[in-house]
């Protein structure tokens, strides 16, 4: 797209359902459907819209990963688990689980499955034969920039918030879920839920709402097609619309691909385990050289507070007996070795005496919609050990740690 290409805009049109947009690039006409993602009448103006006949092709906000979910629910019980563990994506899986069964749970109030908007515009163009483009970045490299972007202190509230939206039962109403058309309600929305962090609006909304337009002019550039139906999320119209009327640069892709890299950790942040499993050493180290016994009192209580706080972590979890055994052993080793955590311990563990079923996996989208889903699915399970493995450890490796100092400096 050039600076010398005519893009113009319009008002939606008195009968639509939900908002939309329509601009003409060049000899391209680009209408944006804004939609709720739990909507009856969103879905049934999709399937219309396609089945009129005015558009020759059609893009939605999908990604590929969630396109093949949309088309097998089930696409995570054909993941080999232990590979997940050991590649360091529980947390990802977890907080998208989290982010569905948020999605889910409204669902189950309106009676409409989630993503029924994108199913019908699936349906639609296979149904009269139009191309399909994918436009949305990968739900995995949004979650793990959102993460990078967050600061450290603020994670937390964004986990607390996640874990909220899972447990809270609030009734939503029809009312509400139709205001969700409304993209500035949606934006809101989204605003209220990151508790109006910059940081974590960047990348979950106007990121996308970039990478969305940069997409579009790869897959369906001007004079490729005569009138391409665009079907996104109502919160993303405005964005989309802002950046389609300004001239998008001629290589598309190059801007796109910079932002689907994931910021890498800071050399600090890298290098603190590594320094913290020195200071331990080095503490050890002191406390021998004053005398035996400080040093084995200082060696008792690392493995005592470290192992008792990740192993009564992972009871939480209801983890198996012999998991919170294993973890309370191995999570004062695995702390002192920065490549190997007591969250991988435990899930390697509680998976070799729990294995899934295949009903668990059929059944993880529904089970955990509900708090108590999380503990009965063995799936969700395992990923709570994994979690709270995790998390005692890090507890035990501070309080261990400054008991420690304490006593060598207090």
């Amino acid at each position: 797209m050039t600076d010398t290409q005519d893009c113009t805009l319009d008002e939606p049109t008195a009968d639509a359902v939900g908002p939309r947009r329509t601009l003409q690039v060049g000899a391209t006409r680009y209408t944006l459907l804004g939609t709720a993602h739990v909507s009856a009448s969103s879905a049934a103006e999709v399937r219309n819209m396609i089945a009129s006949g005015d558009f020759d092709a059609v893009a939605i906000e999908l990604c590929d990963s969630r396109h093949q979910n949309l088309a097998n629910p089930d696409a995570l019980g054909e993941q080999d688990l232990f590979q997940i563990f050991r590649q360091g994506k529980a947390g990802m899986v977890a907080a998208s689980l989290a982010l569905g069964a948020f999605q889910q749970r409204v669902a189950e109030q309106s009676g409409i499955e989630p993503g029924a908007e994108m199913r019908a515009a699936v349906e639609g163009v296979r149904k009269h034969k139009l191309p399909l483009a994918l436009i949305d970045r990968d739900i995995g490299i949004t979650l793990k920039r959102i993460y990078h972007n967050v600061p450290w202190w603020q994670r937390f509230s964004l986990f607390s918030g996640l874990l909220g939206g899972v447990l809270s039962r609030q009734k939503v109403s029809s009312e509400d879920i139709e205001r969700l058309k409304e993209g500035d309600v949606l934006e809101s929305t989204f605003r209220e839920f990151a508790a109006q962090s910059e940081a974590l609006y960047t990348p979950l909304i106007s990121e996308r709402d970039r990478y969305m337009a940069l997409r579009l002019a790869e897959h369906c550039p001007p004079g490729q097609y005569r009138h391409v139906l665009v079907v996104i999320g109502a919160g993303h119209l405005g964005g989309m619309a802002e950046h389609l009327e300004a001239p998008l640069p001629e290589a598309p892709a190059e801007e796109r691909r910079q932002l689907e890299v994931t910021p890498p950790r800071s050399k600090t942040w890298r290098a603190l385990p590594w320094l913290i499993t020195a200071l331990v050493l080095t503490g050890f180290a002191i406390g021998f050289s004053r005398n035996t016994q400080l040093g084995w009192e200082l060696v008792g209580e690392w493995f005592l507070i470290n192992g008792v706080l990740s192993g009564a972590a992972t009871i939480v979890a209801l983890a198996h007996p012999l998991t919170v055994l294993a973890t309370l052993c191995a999570a004062p080793l695995t702390s002192l070795n920065p490549t190997i955590g007591a969250g991988f311990v435990a899930a390697g563990v509680e998976l070799a005496l729990r294995k899934p079923k295949v009903r668990d996996f059929s059944t993880l989208r529904h089970d955990v919609t509900h708090w108590k889903g999380w503990w009965r699915n063995r799936v969700a399970r395992t990923l709570l050990v994994f979690l709270t493995a995790t998390l005692g450890s890090a507890a035990g490796t501070w309080v261990a740690g400054l008991r420690i100092a304490g006593k060598l400096f207090g």
